[in-house]
C-alpha cells in the first residue's frame, strides 16, 4: 500500500553541520584533557673543587682485544683463551710493573668487531684477579 503515488521519492541527506559541531566539541575536549609530558630539569648548582690534581697516577693495565679474539696485556700478546688464565696474566702484569700504587685500573681496548664473549672474558678475568676498577677505551668519531 503506497499512499504517496503522486510524490517522487526524496533521497536521504546527511546534514553535516551537527556532525562538524560534535567533532569540534570532541577535539576541544581532547585538547583540554591531554597531559603534555615535560622533561623536568632540576635547577642545581654544582660544587666547585679547588683541589690540586692527584700527584700519584693509578697503575694502569691495558688489555687489548682484537677481532680474532686474541689478547694483549700491556702491549704483550698473551696466549690466554679463558678468563682464569687471563686473570693470571693480569696479576703477572701488575707484579712485572713493580710499582705498587694501590689498586690498578684495567683499561679494555676492544676492537669494534670483537665478540662480546672476548670482552666478557676480560671483565671476568679482572674480577678473578681482584681488580674492581675497570674502564673501556673509546675512539671519538671524526667528521668526514
Amino acid at each position: 500500500m503506497n499512499f504517496r503515488k503522486g510524490k517522487g521519492r526524496d533521497d536521504p541527506e546527511i546534514n553535516l553541520i551537527p556532525f562538524i559541531d560534535v567533532l569540534l566539541v570532541i577535539v576541544i575536549f581532547l585538547m583540554v584533557t591531554t597531559s603534555y609530558s615535560k622533561f623536568t630539569a632540576l635547577q642545581i648548582t654544582l660544587p666547585t673543587a679547588d683541589a690540586d690534581k692527584a700527584m700519584v697516577q693509578p697503575q694502569e693495565i691495558n688489555v687489548a682485544v682484537n677481532q680474532q679474539g686474541q689478547y694483549a696485556v700491556n702491549n704483550v700478546q698473551v696466549s690466554s683463551k679463558d678468563a682464569a688464565s687471563l686473570a693470571l696474566d693480569l696479576k703477572n702484569a701488575v707484579q712485572a710493573d713493580g710499582k705498587s700504587k694501590g689498586d690498578p685500573v684495567v683499561i679494555i681496548n676492544a676492537d669494534a668487531m670483537a665478540t662480546h664473549q672476548t670482552v666478557i672474558n676480560v671483565l671476568e678475568a679482572a674480577r678473578l684477579a681482584g681488580f674492581d676498577k675497570i674502564t673501556f677505551a673509546a675512539q671519538t668519531s671524526g667528521h668526514k
